[in-house]
């Protein structure tokens, strides 16, 4: 039985680590725009990213760090211009960017990220982010208030700051795990557009982290949708200092598996987070797909469920057109039989079948609104075919997303 609490706090909770934010009109005014994050304690650390081929200059500068075996001691954020599609300028403005941050704290410039996230194919103001990054540096805190103001600077069109961190116990040491993301539009699986810094005091094998963040982005991050669009800066990495003490986990043993429990725990609730602030959204979608052949045709269906524009329009209008949900299915690439599966729609209001074995059930359309009327609209899905299941999490399509989308430059 695991131990972990949800404490408060995102960045920082976890010892050793300080944050920052500043407004440096990288591209909007008098708004924060800008965030670090800092360990004097060098970390080991861990990352997934997009699996666009157009990737942004940031995420590729990002890459070469997590990839490396040399330490990490932080990362610096702007909002408002992703550094995309820019050439070796937007490479020169991620050396300049780390490089003013490396000569202020003195750490190595290879061993900090960059992350940038907002318009593509806009050119970054190299003067105005140095200035920033010298902001930056002469703010850092470790309170939980500056890892807040932290998330809230990184957010372009997301309504909400997306913030957690929980405790765990290891060798009767106390280990925190923590983080902050931002994304709310062009999401979609494989890594969702958004970027996300995880940071623990945590000991750990750098390859095994890595083992555990590849998993659990798997089961989390690449199991949300909002407008079926892959961004080209999607960045997730966990950093870990080691500050908490406890002997460091080298092979898969239970110190290492409440360590994924914890770190699923997190990036469960930030995926999910993102996915009921999608640009324009009013409820969360969930998509349960159980008693499946395989733990990847379950996943492949219940993706396929929240990520249909016409299903996310019923869950808009709460409309139980469960036609709409089976059809999403029916096109998803996975062969199943029809007259085994069940569909049924759930929220706190109740739960309505719709769908048994291949026939539908008549039903009570008053009672199906007032289900799909809540904030969280899930589709459940029984399929009799196996044991396996999966979890999928959207949200639904609005006419503020495309209000949002057409004038985002503007």
């Amino acid at each position: 039985m695991s131990n972990i609490k949800t404490v408060e706090g995102g960045v920082t909770a976890a010892k050793g680590f300080k944050a920052a934010y500043t407004e440096a009109g990288i591209k909007y005014e008098n708004r924060k725009d800008m965030a670090m994050v800092f360990s004097e304690t060098p970390c080991v650390s861990a990352g997934t990213f997009t699996s666009n081929v157009v990737k942004a200059a940031c995420v590729q500068w990002d890459m070469k760090i997590v990839k490396s075996d040399k330490p990490m001691h932080g990362m610096v954020i702007n909002t408002g211009i992703a550094n995309a599609c820019t050439g070796k300028e937007g490479f020169d403005a991620c050396e300049a960017t780390a490089g003013a941050m490396s000569d202020k704290l003195g750490v190595p410039v290879d061993s900090i990220a960059v992350g940038s996230t907002g318009v593509i194919g806009m050119q970054l103001p190299v003067d105005r982010l140095i200035m920033g990054v010298n902001d930056l540096c002469d703010k850092l805190d470790s309170s939980l208030e500056n890892g807040t103001n932290a998330s809230i600077a990184i957010m372009t069109t997301d309504t909400v700051n997306k913030e957690y961190a929980v405790q765990f116990e290891l060798d009767g040491k106390t280990v925190t795990l923590g983080g902050m993301s931002k994304g709310s539009g062009m999401i979609h699986p494989n890594m969702c557009t958004m970027i996300a810094l995880l940071t623990s005091d945590i000991a750990i094998e750098k390859s095994l982290m890595q083992e555990a963040v590849s998993e659990v982005i798997a089961d989390t991050f690449n199991m949300i949708s909002v407008d079926g669009d892959t961004s080209t800066n999607d960045t997730f990495i966990l950093m870990a200092n080691g500050l908490a003490g406890n002997e460091k986990i080298t092979s898969k043993d239970k110190n290492y598996e409440i360590f994924k429990e914890a770190l699923m725990t997190v990036c469960r609730y930030l995926a999910r987070k993102m996915a009921s602030d999608g640009e324009g959204a009013t409820k969360l979608f969930t998509a349960r797909v159980y008693n499946a052949r395989s733990k990847e045709e379950a996943k492949i269906l219940s993706r396929s469920i929240i990520s249909s524009s016409l299903s996310k329009a019923a869950i808009y209008g709460c409309d139980a057109n469960f036609g709409r949900f089976l059809c999403a299915m029916g096109y998803s690439g996975v062969d199943f039989d029809q007259t085994k599966v069940e569909l049924f729609f759930r929220s706190s209001v109740g739960t309505l079948q719709v769908f048994k074995m291949g026939v539908p059930l008549e039903f009570d359309e008053e009672y199906a609104t007032k289900i799909m009327s809540d904030k969280e609209v899930i589709v459940d899905v029984d399929m009799h075919d196996g044991e396996a299941e999966a979890e999928a999490w959207g949200c639904d399509l609005t006419y503020d997303y495309v209000k949002i989308n057409a004038d985002y430059r503007s």
